[in-house]
């Protein structure tokens, strides 16, 4: 289903579906309530104080094993509630920005 003009087609959860979220050291963990998810991102309601969310990357835990989860990093915050995008393989082989990238691969290239 789509709504809020999402890209992605997303799931909106009925009933309450706990999850947490974790640094990605392990060093911090929040609970949460999955409001909704896609493919490409969830929205969660955060029990606690927000200021951890500020890391660049942290784990979103769906399972209380910790044997389902997803890498992820913050979209946006409104209140309690936070959007996050998750992080695939494919976003890590793309190439650095900016002009030394450029010019590495032109001096690749000949």
């Amino acid at each position: 289903m789509r709504f809020d003009g999402r890209k992605a087609l997303r799931v909106k959860m009925d009933h309450k579906q706990p999850v947490n979220l974790m640094g990605s050291d392990g060093t911090w963990r929040r609970a949460c309530v999955l409001l909704d998810i896609s493919q490409s991102g969830a929205k969660v309601e955060v029990e606690g104080t927000l200021d951890v969310l500020q890391a660049k990357e942290f784990f979103l835990l769906l399972s209380s094993t910790g044997l389902a989860y997803r890498r992820c990093e913050l979209v946006w915050i409104d209140g309690t509630t936070a959007g996050v995008r998750f992080i695939t393989a494919d976003d890590r082989k793309k190439p650095a920005g900016g002009p030394a990238a450029a010019a590495q691969s032109s001096v690749q290239s000949k």
